[in-house]
């Protein structure tokens, strides 16, 4: 039953929801962290962000403001002096004398990846004339993980792992693994900085033409695109000869020599039947968007169907193939063709079922019969120029056990000939590309600074969350049993003994899985991000870093409707945890516990409050800043590194636990700031699901008194504050043993049983009761008169 609030309690709430409001209030109008203003034409203001260095961010090429603080052999090896920035992207000449060595840039200037904590990374590139990285050097970053904890010489160890490496000769695949070990603690911020790192270096060779016969070429003015003028139509043969139709031929010895290659044995024991110099596939493929080609091929009809459908920009392609099959079953399944992946450049991306379409035969005069035909349309969100070489890859795989299969991937290289393109022209190039034709390609693709084509790359999130399927799926698994648990709470608490196992348990996948296993920590570090980007430059990409932490905000965000905070700092936050499961052992050993008096247990939970407002305050002025100050947390230390830090950190957190095992959840009452930033929010609760009786507080005190945390006042309302739905209390509300309540109520029942028919008062004489229907009487009954004498 809910309790009505007593005056005190009501100015309490009201001053509770007047500090809320300010809260927001000054998150949404005050101005962003470090800000300047710059008068402007006509009294208007310019604000720029500047990062800690005092560099401009947002502001143009940054790249100079670096360069000041750093000398030339630091970044260029054999480099006497660097050139001013230039260009766009922008970037600086490196010299030995008067001979150029290659180019210096800011990765930031080039692609517009974001870290952890939402704010650019900087690192300076050397690049020479070949396309190797010479020099990489980290300059600035807001990361917290790196501001305090994980030391920035192992961050800088990781990017000099990229030295040496050349992504213009060799391509790396997308969503490869990084060329250097992950530190463990670091994972979103190390992924993020060699995403940069490759996808920097592409876009820059490209752009100056760095790498090609190791001459700097400049990036040619002309631009050109499908001719979609032309009416004609090529044979076959033709079409094989100019190159219009790309051919990959390979034999069953191509394919087992591959596989030898991999060095997997059992690839090796199972290699392909037949002649060595057999056909094992004969792969064709064409871009049948150029009207030349598509019209040969497809016929008139067929591709006059294809014009029209095509939106603007985008290409089709066409598949054919004998042997074996390019297309697969996995298609039917899933509804991608995961047997076949155009690949340009650093960009890649497969067809679905919903960009394809059958043929049963090819149209150009002398084309064999073909046992796949299919014709494919480039999905509309991938980057790809038509007129810019191309390879379609085709992975083969061979079955080595029942549950465990091998794969290699060989390559049909295309290059759309010249003779089917033309130079647009200036004219042409300033045109608006909307109504444009449809074998056209989208405006700035593969042209210009290249930073465009960069940024519709496939996005780095996507390629963490699809890395983490398996512990996506744990999670999600793990937060609908918790759901379950709380909607069913009545019931699971009766089973006092299975409750209390099940919640060890839980704690324990807690403390050992999401915590010190896949590092998902929630921090008040999270929190002051957050408001921070509201304030700011607001993106979701940010937050998507890490499937594991932004699944679990949504789900503390949600779970604050129903429960308050307690779903997350009573089942989900690691270090509370660790401080419960601690506390069990204590017990277990007999140590003392300490009930703090409930007035002064009132006012200690006010300083996490307290320490919340001072970090939020301090993240208005400096994120970073307040990221140093949030080290009152011991979560970096305890959870993600794993007491594995320097001495000071170390000793912090030891206390903290050593507290703990006095004080049951000493760190999560008195200091934690973000369980006091859940609480905020927190108020807005809907539903009220722990039960409480008109006795509890008056004059019961039984829940009172054995609540871990103290949540529970002398007149008997849960503070919703400080409550950690451990469901205690409910299992004592529902203990006919131990709840005083049921036990009056039960002897109560028993006292005005009926008492059965001979049952008496203890001492009481029964009078042995009488029938109620009297008996016969003989002399009343007639006499029988007999008729003999």
């Amino acid at each position: 039953m809910r309790r009505f609030a007593t005056p005190r309690q009501s100015r309490s709430n009201r001053l509770f929801w007047i500090a809320s409001l300010i809260l927001l209030w000054s998150c949404l109008i005050a101005p962003p962290a470090g800000a300047a203003s710059a008068p402007q034409a006509g009294g208007a203001q310019q604000a720029f962000k500047f990062g800690q260095g005092g560099t401009p961010l947002g502001a143009g090429p940054r790249l100079g403001a670096f360069l000041k603080n750093l000398q030339p052999g630091d970044i260029f090896p054999g480099a006497d002096r660097i050139g001013p920035p230039e260009g766009k992207p922008a970037v600086a000449r490196a010299y030995a004398g008067d001979k150029m060595l290659g180019y210096v840039y800011l990765t930031t200037d080039i692609v517009n990846t974001r870290g952890y904590s939402s704010k650019p990374i900087d690192v300076v590139v050397g690049l020479n004339l070949d396309g190797e990285i010479v020099g990489a050097k980290l300059v600035e970053h807001h990361e917290p993980i790196v501001l305090i904890g994980i030391p920035e010489a192992k961050v800088q160890a990781f990017i000099d792992g990229y030295v040496g490496k050349n992504y213009v000769k060799e391509p790396p695949r997308p969503g490869a693994p990084p060329p250097v070990d992950i530190i463990s603690g670091a994972t979103v911020t190390l992924m993020v900085i060699g995403d940069s790192l490759t996808r920097s270096v592409m876009a820059v060779a490209r752009h100056y033409g760095i790498g090609q016969e190791g001459q700097v070429q400049a990036a040619t003015a002309e631009h050109r695109v499908i001719d979609m003028a032309q009416t004609g139509t090529e044979s076959w043969d033709a079409l094989l000869q100019s190159g219009a139709v790309g051919h990959l031929r390979l034999t069953v010895a191509d394919v087992n020599k591959a596989f030898e290659e991999t060095g997997r044995k059992g690839a090796i024991e199972h290699p392909e039947p037949g002649d060595p110099q057999d056909t094992f596939i004969d792969l064709y493929a064409a871009l049948v968007s150029a009207p030349t080609i598509g019209r040969s091929l497809l016929g008139e009809a067929e591709y006059n169907y294809l014009r029209d459908r095509l939106a603007p920009g985008q290409q089709a392609i066409l598949v054919a193939g004998n042997g074996y099959s390019f297309k697969g079953s996995g298609y039917v399944r899933g509804g991608v063709f995961d047997r076949i992946e155009v690949i340009q450049d650093e960009n890649s991306f497969r067809f679905t079922d919903l960009d394809h379409q059958r043929l049963a035969d090819l149209m150009a005069a002398g084309a064999p019969s073909f046992r796949e035909v299919a014709l494919f349309t480039v999905p509309t969100d991938a980057t790809f120029d038509p007129v810019e070489p191309w390879r379609l890859q085709l992975t083969v795989q061979r079955v080595v056990s029942v549950k465990e299969k091998a794969f290699t991937a060989f390559v049909l290289n295309y290059d759309l000939p010249k003779t089917f393109t033309k130079v647009e022209s200036p004219a042409e190039q300033a045109a608006p590309a909307a109504g444009g034709e449809a074998g056209a390609p989208a405006a700035a693709m593969g042209q210009g600074s290249g930073m465009a084509e960069e940024e519709a790359a496939p996005a780095l999130w996507k390629q963490i969350w699809l890395a983490k399927t398996v512990q996506i799926v744990i999670i999600s698994i793990a937060l609908l049993t918790l759901i379950m648990v709380f909607f069913f709470q009545n019931q699971i608490v009766k089973h006092e003994v299975f409750y209390k196992r099940f919640r060890t348990v839980f704690l324990i996948f807690t403390l050992f899985w999401i915590g010190w296993y896949t590092q998902a920590q929630l921090s008040v570090v999270n929190v002051l991000t957050f408001t921070t980007s509201l304030r700011t430059d607001f993106s979701w990409e940010y937050f998507l870093m890490d499937p594991i932490v932004f699944i679990l905000w949504v789900a503390t965000a949600m779970s604050l409707i129903f429960w308050n905070r307690g779903a997350f700092c009573g089942w989900l936050c690691p270090f509370g945890a660790l401080q419960e499961l601690t506390n069990q052992v204590a017990k277990k050993l007999r140590v003392p516990q300490i009930k703090v008096p409930h007035g002064l247990n009132t006012r200690l939970a006010g300083l996490k409050y307290l320490i919340f407002l001072i970090l939020f305050g301090i993240s208005l002025y400096e994120l970073g800043t307040a990221e140093k100050f949030a080290e009152v947390e011991p979560f970096k230390t305890a959870i993600i590194l794993k007491f594995v830090r320097d001495w000071p950190f170390v000793v912090f957190a030891a206390v903290l636990l050593l507290a703990g095992l006095f004080i049951e959840r000493f760190y999560c009452r008195y200091l934690c700031p973000l369980g006091a930033a859940l609480a905020i929010p927190a108020r807005l609760r809907i539903f009220d699901w722990l039960r409480r009786y008109k006795t509890c507080g008056n004059p019961c005190q039984l829940c009172a008194v054995d609540c871990p945390v103290q949540a529970i006042n002398p007149e008997g309302d849960i503070n919703p504050n400080e409550c950690i739905q451990c469901l205690n209390c409910q299992q004592l509300y529902n203990n006919e043993k131990r709840c005083p309540h049921l036990i009056q109520k039960n002897a109560k029942l028993k006292r005005h049983k009926a008492p059965p028919p001979d049952a008496g008062i203890p001492g009481e004489v029964v009078a042995s009761r009488k029938p109620t229907v009297r008996p016969r009487d003989p002399s009343a009954e007639p006499q029988t008169i007999s008729s003999n004498p």
